[in-house]
């Protein structure tokens, strides 16, 4: 047997699973493409999570179109979150151009023209299904996870939930919290002190700052109500299809706190709602996070830690997660090593600082005899990758070079009608986009505020009308005294009883 063929057995034998799988491509050896070695990731493994990487223009945003459609086929409901604006082709087929026909001769199966149902989701200003989620939901210690707040200011925090929860005060926007930290360090501080302990007006301050600094980038918009059910991320249309949920996020990319908040929020929220799953045939729900690097840029060690805990643990629901970026090394080394399926595209070697990149990132993947992975990694053409798989069994297959096959839908953008059309058709427009402000903590607080100066103000004036109701009385007093006195003197001084005395005389004489 010579090497080719050793190399397509090799390949087959590693890419050939029992159950169903999604169809990537084929294997490639020395700029040759294989279609007897097909690379077939089983289905049943995508909720082991994976990684989408390599340098601009290498074709990473056409194979998670090509993921995604493929999840849909299957039943498997999936949220993008389309950073760039580029996904939106999904809800409409391929144009079915000749260069596609003639790549999928070489996969060694035909060509098929399709679109999965599509739904655009929106925390923005952007037009969609508008997803927010309450104050009272994140908690404190995810939010203070995501304010990266000091330990005695998580516990001021916590301090104010109770609070909340013991007097029936609804935290539902950031406007509830903030004006809860202004209560605590004015009029509600002696209550507070009284039943929960003393609480610096500094660390309240320096709470307030950092929700200012949050709501400047938007973050307004997204907590509140009505609050997003997670389930709906899991529809399947009548053919049973799953949904391609597609955040549009194209005017966010310069605010990375936010993202970090959404998906944390959105992560946690699963992880509490969803069932455990075990082991099924295929998985409840796979998200895709483009330009993963936004999530991990300016994250606390805190905030890492928690993303970390829920890759690590959401596995178990169903749920399978894909970062997609420019390079491995964007993704924590403790995120890395939980990522089942990998698929580099090509790097490029510009500095050194590339070279040391690329040299890491050969590391991440198994060492194989039909390939130099360094030198692999920078002759791949647009759309070829590299691709590790996990087997149905959850072990690594083997490192296939691949040649992938071509998006089944359009890859191109919706046209702005074709969009707007797709919005209106929504079934959970009508749900999710009436803005609701019911009465919460902001309006209890206010209500309770204004009570207590009405009370004080009343009973102000009454003190100060009892007060002028006995100055009243005591300058009555006074003024009737006075008089008495004046006639006393008067009758008793020396000229009266002289004058008296006087007219006596006259009168007996």
């Amino acid at each position: 047997m010579d090497k080719t063929q050793e190399f397509v057995e090799h390949i087959s034998q590693a890419y050939n699973p029992k159950g169903d799988y999604i169809h990537l491509g084929a294997a490639m050896l020395n700029g040759e493409t294989f279609a007897d070695a097909a690379v077939k990731i089983p289905l049943k493994t995508m909720n082991r999570h994976g990684l989408i990487a390599g340098a601009t223009g290498t074709g990473k945003s056409k194979t998670l179109q090509i993921l995604a459609e493929n999840l849909s086929q299957k039943g498997v409901p999936v949220l993008l979150m389309d950073v760039k604006g580029d996904l939106s082709g999904i809800a409409k087929p391929s144009n079915g151009e000749e260069f596609l026909h003639e790549r999928h001769k070489k996969l060694g199966f035909p060509f098929e023209a399709s679109k999965s149902p599509v739904e655009f989701l929106t925390i923005s200003e952007q037009n969609g299904v508008r997803l927010r989620a309450t104050v009272s939901e994140f908690g404190p210690i995810l939010l203070s996870r995501i304010l990266d707040v000091t330990p005695t200011q998580e516990g001021i925090l916590a301090i104010i939930f109770k609070y909340c929860d013991d007097h029936h005060l609804p935290l539902l926007d950031l406007k509830d919290l903030k004006k809860m930290l202004q209560y605590v360090t004015n009029e509600g501080r002696e209550t507070i002190e009284n039943e929960y302990g003393r609480i610096s007006s500094a660390s309240t301050g320096a709470i307030l700052r950092k929700i200012v600094a949050l709501e400047q980038q938007g973050a307004e918009r997204f907590f509140g109500e009505r609050s997003f059910e997670v389930t709906d991320l899991t529809r399947k249309d009548e053919k049973g299809q799953g949904y391609v949920n597609i955040m549009r996020l194209t005017d966010i990319q310069d605010k990375p706190k936010l993202f970090s908040t959404f998906m944390l929020s959105l992560l946690a929220e699963i992880y509490t709602t969803f069932p455990e799953e075990g082991d099924s045939d295929k998985p409840k729900l796979v998200l895709f996070i483009d330009e993963a690097h936004l999530i991990f840029k300016e994250a606390s060690d805190a905030l890492l830690d928690q993303i970390e805990s829920i890759v690590k643990l959401i596995r178990s629901k169903g749920v399978g997660l894909y970062f997609v970026t420019q390079n491995p090394t964007d993704v924590p080394s403790e995120v890395l090593g939980q990522l089942g399926l990998k698929i580099q595209h090509a790097l490029r070697a510009f500095t050194a600082k590339d070279r040391k990149a690329i040299k890491l990132s050969a590391e991440n993947y198994p060492i194989s005899k039909y390939y130099d992975t360094k030198n692999e990694l920078t002759s791949l053409g647009i759309g070829e990758a590299l691709v590790s798989a996990l087997d149905e069994k959850g072990r690594p297959s083997a490192l296939a070079a691949t040649m992938l096959r071509a998006p089944m839908s359009r890859m191109d953008i919706l046209t702005d009608s074709e969009l707007e059309e797709l919005i209106f058709q929504s079934k959970l427009r009508s749900k999710y986009n009436e803005e609701i402000d019911r009465e919460s903590a902001y309006e209890l607080l206010n209500k309770k505020i204004e009570e207590a100066e009405a009370k004080e103000a009343k009973e102000k004036a009454e003190a100060e009308a009892l007060e002028r109701k006995k100055a009243v009385t005591t300058t009555g007093r006074s003024n009737s005294g006075k008089t008495q006195g004046a006639i006393i003197k008067v009758l008793t001084s020396a000229t009266f009883i002289r004058g008296v005395m006087g007219v006596l005389n006259k009168l007996l004489k």
